[in-house]
């Protein structure tokens, strides 16, 4: 089994790329570590980055997680590859592109782009935000899925995430103690459904909701609060339609709840995804 580390950082193609670096440090509050002639690398915490926006194709989604040695790397290239899944070894340009020593690319089975990193670099500083959203970093990815059983199968058995729940058809899914970094859910098309970064607390959400109103910015979903990982959260919409999300006070389970948790079902009705009554505008949130 390939063992996930940590989520890394998420790159993503879009054809206006200085209206993305606007709305990503005056609206989500990030900082930019640096600009690289035409990709921009934006910061959420010590990490060197965790966002990425470059010009190109605004489908062009890449998520990346982090494994902890080049034998790892070496042994879930092979593996992949024993399971039918062509794996890509990068070169040290793209490395140095993506601030790491050494990195594969696959894709899911539906078609997500993943990148497999070793020795990413950390900044050496802290992180200071654009605007004080309240961010404490960088937390999980909502992916589409063409077959949520399939790339269930796939993303527990090949790689190292575990069930934490499911909402119908849609597995959370965790790689740490936090109770989901990967979440999959139903979709006609592949890509990054929604980037989440948690805030200290229920005030940054609030503080956000007001301002995003203020900003006529679209609010897709809430305040609300989640049954499943406890979290509060908004989500609201970014460049290139893609979904942001803050939450606070998120799950974690533990070593020793592992010893006698279960994965719980939710069907899949809007109070699944809100125990106080907020209704999705998300496609993929909608039954």
């Amino acid at each position: 089994m390939i063992h996930l580390h940590d989520i890394r950082y998420v790159r993503l193609g879009t054809p206006d790329l200085d209206g993305s670096v606007r709305y990503a440090t005056e609206v989500l509050g990030l900082e930019v570590a640096r600009r690289d002639g035409k990709a921009v690398y934006l910061k959420s915490d010590s990490r060197d980055h965790t966002l990425c926006y470059f010009e190109g194709d605004p489908r062009d989604h890449t998520s990346a997680f982090e494994v902890d040695t080049p034998g790892e790397l070496d042994q879930a290239m092979a593996l992949l590859e024993q399971s039918g899944y062509a794996a890509t070894r990068g070169s040290v340009e793209e490395a140095e592109k993506r601030h790491v020593r050494d990195f594969i690319n696959f894709k899911d089975p539906s078609g997500n782009s993943v990148d497999l990193v070793h020795a990413p670099h950390h900044s050496g500083r802290r992180y200071f935000p654009s605007r004080d959203a309240g961010i404490t970093g960088f937390s999980h990815i909502g992916l589409r899925t063409l077959n949520p059983r399939r790339d269930e199968a796939f993303w527990t058995q090949l790689l190292s995430a575990k069930v934490s729940d499911r909402i119908g058809e849609a597995p959370l899914l965790r790689i740490d103690e936090v109770h989901h970094k990967i979440a999959l859910f139903p979709s006609s098309y592949p890509g990054v459904q929604h980037i989440n970064h948690q805030v200290e607390s229920i005030d940054d959400v609030m503080r956000a909701y007001y301002i995003l109103l203020e900003k006529r910015i679209p609010i897709r979903f809430g305040p609300g609060r989640h049954p499943t990982s406890g979290a509060m959260f908004l989500y609201f919409e970014g460049p290139d339609g893609m979904i942001y999300e803050y939450s606070t006070g998120v799950r974690l389970i533990t070593e020793e709840d592992e010893k006698t948790y279960r994965p719980r079902t939710f069907p899949a009705i809007p109070s699944s995804f809100c125990m106080w009554g907020s209704k999705p505008d998300i496609p993929e949130f909608k039954t």
